[in-house]
Order: C-alpha cells, then structure tokens, then sequence
C-alpha cells in the first residue's frame, strides 16, 4: 500500500509511526509532503521515507492520500489537488470539522474517508471514530480500519452526523481527563502532598481505572458502587461531588462541544 501524507504534524506523524511499525507499508512506499523543510527533513531522517514539498508530486502514484493539515490550508490544499488524484485513489482525511461534501467537491473526487482520531493516538492508544462514501470499495475501508487500529481502536459509523458527536466525546475527551487530572492533583496537594507524590498516585489511578472499566466487562455504575462503602470516605466525596452537580456540568461540556463541532462544520 502507497500512502502519501500531506501535512506532517502530530497527528499525521503518530499515523505515519503506526503504519511503519505494524508493517503495513514500507519506507519506500511513503511520502510526506510539508511546506516546512525542517519538518521535512526531520520527518525524512527518522523514519527514512519520502519527502517532498509538491503535494500533487506525493500523491501521484499513491494508493492512499492522507489529508493531515490544518483546517485553515484546507481549502489551498484542495484547490491544488482538484483534478489531481486518479478515480481508484483514497482520500483519508483527519483535518478537523472538514465535512465530507466539502471535501469531495473541493478536490472533485468521491473516494473519500473522514476520521475523528484523538491525541492518546500518539502513543498506540487512540480512539478514532470514521464514515466514508458510498464510493469507497470494502478493500479501502479495510485499508482504514487496518491503519486506524494501529493507533488503538476504531469504530465506522454510516452517517456523518455522528462524527461531530465523537468530536464531543472522545476527540476533546483527552482535555476533560487532564483537566480531571490537574484538579486531582491539585486537591492532593492541598491537603499536604508533594507535587510528585501527588501527580503519581493521580496518573496510575486514571490508568488502572480505564483498564479495569475497559477490562472487567462491568458497567461504569456498578464499578462505582463496587469502590463506594455507605457512609466511607467514596461516598462522602462523591457527594460533595454530586452538589456541585458534577454529572450536569459534564453534560452540559459535551453539548457544548458538540454544538461547537456542528457549527465549525457548516
């Protein structure tokens, strides 16, 4: 599979790194394309691949052309690819917001897949949630599902709709975690630790949670229940919690976010 990458930031690169690290393409058989030659040449020396700043050259003989640019180069980027790619060529884009009309009519072709991945991608971990056109044969969703699931776990969904819900939920997801994390810790070190002992406990309690709800089969409820003794230390907290209406100020973040995603896509 010949993938060519335009754009080679965070994101591109986490999927340029899983891909060569799950054998799905060669060195030889990638190329990135970057405006920055710093960034090319950092890109090219570590992972031995193929650099270029010409977009139209890096997609010409690929099977796969990855959008991973910011959304403001959008619209530059199509408007120099339209009439470019060969009708059998897959367009996989992760440019945020970029809905899939606009993007098959900005670069006049069909075969096209828009993902929703999210940062802990970067580390093999990442949730990416994807649609694709009616265009699209089963062997290049295959082609999807294999890269995604090199960076952690993904999910198809049929209509669009859905990926701006993904956006709200697990794409900013990652923020609400840390944000969690750093008032955690915060609260930690208020009551007397160090920073350090503090981050510590704070960051292996997020991680053997997530694995425990991840692995236990159990519902995020009933591990609640589980942790929490009537009238102990969980649920005094969780109370305390449960005044400051927690669970409704959540809410309210991800129909924020949510509604965000849907005006930035019109």
């Amino acid at each position: 599979m010949k993938i060519a990458f335009i754009g080679g930031g965070n994101m591109g690169e986490a999927m340029l790194a899983a891909i060569l690290a799950k054998g799905l393409s060669s060195q030889e058989d990638i190329t990135v394309s970057d405006i920055s030659q710093s960034r090319r040449q950092y890109l090219g020396q570590k992972y031995s691949i193929n650099v270029t700043g010409d977009n139209r050259r890096s997609v010409s003989s690929a099977d796969v052309a990855v959008l991973a640019i910011k959304p403001q180069n959008l619209a530059e980027v199509m408007a120099e690819l339209n009439g470019q790619l060969k009708s059998n060529q897959l367009v996989l884009s992760i440019v945020a917001g970029a809905r899939v009309d606009t993007l098959c009519q900005g670069l006049n072709h069909s075969h096209v897949v828009r993902v929703m991945p999210n940062t802990p991608a970067q580390i093999g971990e990442g949730m990416s949630v994807w649609t694709a056109t009616a265009e699209v044969t089963e062997e290049q969703k295959g082609w999807v599902g294999s890269i995604l699931r090199a960076m952690g776990n993904e999910i198809y969904v049929a209509e669009e709709k859905y990926i701006d819900m993904a956006t709200a939920v697990s794409g900013s997801g990652p923020a609400y975690v840390f944000l969690f994390a750093e008032a955690m810790i915060d609260a930690a070190m208020h009551i007397g630790l160090s920073y350090d002992i503090a981050k510590e406990l704070v960051s292996q309690t997020l991680v053997g949670s997530s694995h425990f709800l991840h692995k236990s089969g159990k519902e995020p409820s009933e591990l609640r229940r589980m942790v929490t003794s009537p009238g102990g230390t969980t649920a005094e907290a969780l109370a305390q919690l449960a005044r400051g209406r927690f669970t409704e100020l959540v809410k309210q973040a991800v129909e924020a976010a949510y509604s965000r995603a849907r005006e930035l896509g019109s």
